[in-house]
């Protein structure tokens, strides 16, 4: 089992700049998420895109925003759990945690914080009658380990910025790739973009626009996909991988049965320090309600500061906190 002062439910940019605040008070953390890659929708969903908002930053690109953030916690040597979602929460007597992920992975500590963003995020799955009965046997939504699909036949459905980049950089890991997308432009990152019609006119990967893979075959275990391009005649191709990235789906997920008090699906909070109804534990990020609430990452970053002062009591109760600058302290290593 995993001890810790503080867990850290969600790896989004709140929850990183989370571990900043806690580890400036010498308070430890350990991150879970469910994505196999920290940063939550910045990196999953819009890594490119710019971000005008965050101060000291005229202009931010996403997945420059979350690198920063991982920069910035290096000192205090925080530990992570990814492509894990937490399932349950058990209270000691003690008043401390259990924290328990859905690969039956345990974390001890003394502080939760929930920052998982609009909830755990789930594939969007595309409608495919037996999608489900191959998950796990050919059907990925995420590529958690880029070598699983070594020297395999692998079809990728999608034209976002996920499906771009991986079928760039699974293209020297397969043995056959081919990426299926349903329009004729892509909604990808545009360098992205022209590297995978470059490399499709080179013969390193298949592309199939306006096409749509409309069915899965196999027997216990994936081996063909259906595509059907352009209204034409449909026909299969034989896979050992399928996989779909159409993006997440936010859900509040196991949280739910929790005990928390809700408000339409979001934990609802005090703002003296974003503790919740449960002692001990605290919700920051747009997982949060209360009057006046933007979801901003910049408002996150203010509700991370004073939970970590709140938190502070807890992780340390014989301990009388005295706020101090990092202009004058700078950065103390854990």
């Amino acid at each position: 089992m995993l001890t810790t002062d503080i867990c850290i439910v969600g790896a989004g940019p709140v929850g990183l700049f989370a571990v900043f605040e806690a580890g400036l008070l010498k308070m430890r953390c350990h991150v879970i998420d469910a994505l196999p890659i920290v940063g939550g929708q910045l990196s999953e969903i819009y890594p490119k895109k710019p971000i005008y908002d965050i101060p000291g930053f005229p202009e931010v690109l996403a997945g420059d925003l979350v690198k920063n953030l991982e920069k910035q916690i290096e000192p205090f040597h925080p530990t992570f759990t990814l492509g894990e979602r937490v399932e349950h929460l058990h209270k000691q007597d003690d008043g401390s945690f259990i924290v328990e992920t859905s690969e039956g992975t345990k974390v001890a500590c003394k502080v939760v914080v929930i920052a998982g963003g609009l909830g755990s995020f789930e594939p969007r799955k595309p409608a495919i009658e037996n999608l489900e009965t191959f998950e796990g046997k050919g059907v990925n939504y995420m590529v958690r380990d880029p070598e699983t699909f070594r020297s395999k036949k692998v079809v990728i459905a999608g034209g976002g910025d996920s499906a771009l980049d991986w079928a760039i950089f699974l293209a020297g890991v397969a043995e056959d790739l081919t990426l299926v997308h349903r329009g004729t432009s892509f909604r990808g990152a545009p360098e992205s973009a022209q590297k995978v019609l470059s490399m499709a006119e080179e013969g390193q990967i298949k592309l199939l626009l306006k096409s749509n893979v409309t069915d899965v075959h196999g027997n216990g275990k994936l081996n063909a996909v259906t595509v059907l391009v352009d209204n034409a005649t449909p026909y299969n191709i034989e896979v050992d991988y399928f996989i779909p990235l159409f993006g997440l789906v936010p859900k509040l997920g196991p949280i739910d049965a929790w005990g928390l008090e809700l408000d339409k699906s979001a934990i609802v909070v005090n703002t003296v320090d974003y503790s919740t109804n449960i002692p001990g534990v605290y919700a920051i990020g747009d997982i949060n309600t209360y009057p006046g609430k933007l979801k901003l990452i910049l408002c996150g970053f203010h509700e991370a500061a004073l939970m970590a002062q709140s938190a502070y009591n807890i992780v340390y109760p014989d301990k009388k906190f005295v706020l101090k600058y990092t202009t004058v302290n700078g950065i103390q290593e854990l």
